[in-house]
């Protein structure tokens, strides 16, 4: 199978996975009360991470081999994207999840969660239209 296609495979199960993170997972947080989300908090984020983790890591991957190897303002483009992406995960969403773990104003957190993660949505969106057209 081509790089590219592989490359947009992974940025297509981004996208799809941020729209069910966004319009199902996080919004859910809201109907659990606080001891019970931080229960379901603690079983939530390693299995979602194992999904996550390794699309975004072979995403990042790709993006760098591609601009290595081609070297094309797209490629670049598309790695600047990437690594925005895993920026805002480590200093908004990371801190944010790390916050509900410890019970330090978990409800606001995930409600916190919801609103921010926009970005994330507007960047995988971005970065598959992106290869998808170009």
């Amino acid at each position: 199978m081509e790089l590219d296609l592989i490359k947009n495979i992974v940025d297509f199960g981004l996208v799809v996975l941020i729209w069910l993170v966004q319009l199902c997972i996080y919004p859910a947080f809201s109907y659990f009360k606080k001891d019970e989300l931080l229960k379901w908090h603690k079983s939530y984020t390693p299995r979602i991470t194992s999904v996550v983790l390794p699309l975004m890591a072979t995403q990042l991957s790709l993006s760098i081999y591609f601009v290595y190897n081609e070297a094309t303002t797209i490629a670049l483009i598309n790695l600047i994207l990437v690594i925005l992406t895993w920026v805002s995960t480590f200093l908004i969403y990371v801190p944010l999840h790390n916050k509900i773990k410890a019970n330090q104003t978990p409800l606001k957190s995930s409600k916190k969660l919801v609103d921010y993660n926009w970005l994330r949505v507007f960047l995988w969106n971005l970065i598959f239209l992106i290869n998808l057209f170009f």
